[in-house]
C-alpha cells in the first residue's frame, strides 16, 4: 500500500514559495512558454517506447487539472462522499491528443489553468481548509490545488531533463 502522504509531497516540495496562488500563474505561464516553442513534429516525441508524446503530457496535465478542479469544489463546498480516482494511463490513452494539434492542446491547458485561478481566488479562505475525501484518502482543498503545481511542476522536470535534450 502506498503511504499517501509521502506520495503527494514529492509534490508539494516542489512549489518553489508559500504563495501558491502566485504559483500557480506562474508556472502556468511557464508550461505556455515552453510548449509554445515546439514544433507540431516535436511534440510527438517520445523518449522511449511506451512513454507518452509531448502533446500526452500536455493533454495529461489538463486532465489531472480537471479532475483536481472538481475535487477543490466537491471539498469546498462540503462534500462528505468519497471523490473517485482515476487511472491516468487510460486517459491518456483514450485522449486522442496526438491527433490534435498543439495549439488546440494549449488553447486547452491555458483554458483549464485561467479556470483553476479563478476558482481557488475566488473561494473564501476559510473553504481551502475543509477537508474531504478523495481516492480514499482525507485531504484539504488548500492541498489539492496546491497539488496541481506540483503535479505540472513535476511534469516540467521531466521534459527538461528526458524530451528537450532530444527534441
Amino acid at each position: 500500500m502506498i503511504d499517501f502522504q509521502k506520495y503527494i509531497q514529492r509534490y508539494l516540495d516542489l512549489i518553489p514559495s508559500e504563495n501558491w496562488l502566485e504559483e500557480l500563474k506562474s508556472v502556468g505561464d511557464r508550461t505556455v512558454s515552453l510548449f509554445s516553442f515546439l514544433t507540431e513534429e516535436q511534440s510527438k516525441f517520445s523518449y522511449a517506447e511506451g512513454k507518452w508524446t509531448l502533446k500526452e503530457v500536455l493533454l495529461h496535465l489538463s486532465d489531472t487539472e480537471r479532475i483536481f478542479q472538481y475535487r477543490i469544489l466537491a471539498i469546498a463546498r462540503g462534500e462528505e462522499k468519497n471523490l473517485p480516482g482515476f487511472d491516468e494511463e487510460l486517459y491518456a490513452q483514450n485522449s486522442f491528443a496526438n491527433e490534435r494539434s498543439l495549439d488546440s492542446l494549449l488553447e486547452e491547458y491555458q483554458l483549464v489553468r485561467k479556470s483553476s485561478q479563478i476558482l481557488l481566488e475566488t473561494f473564501n479562505p476559510s473553504v481551502l481548509n475543509n477537508i474531504g475525501n478523495a481516492n480514499g484518502n482525507q485531504i484539504s482543498a488548500e492541498t489539492i490545488g496546491k497539488l496541481i503545481i506540483g503535479h505540472n511542476i513535476h511534469h516540467l522536470n521531466v521534459i527538461e531533463e528526458r524530451y528537450l535534450p532530444n527534441v
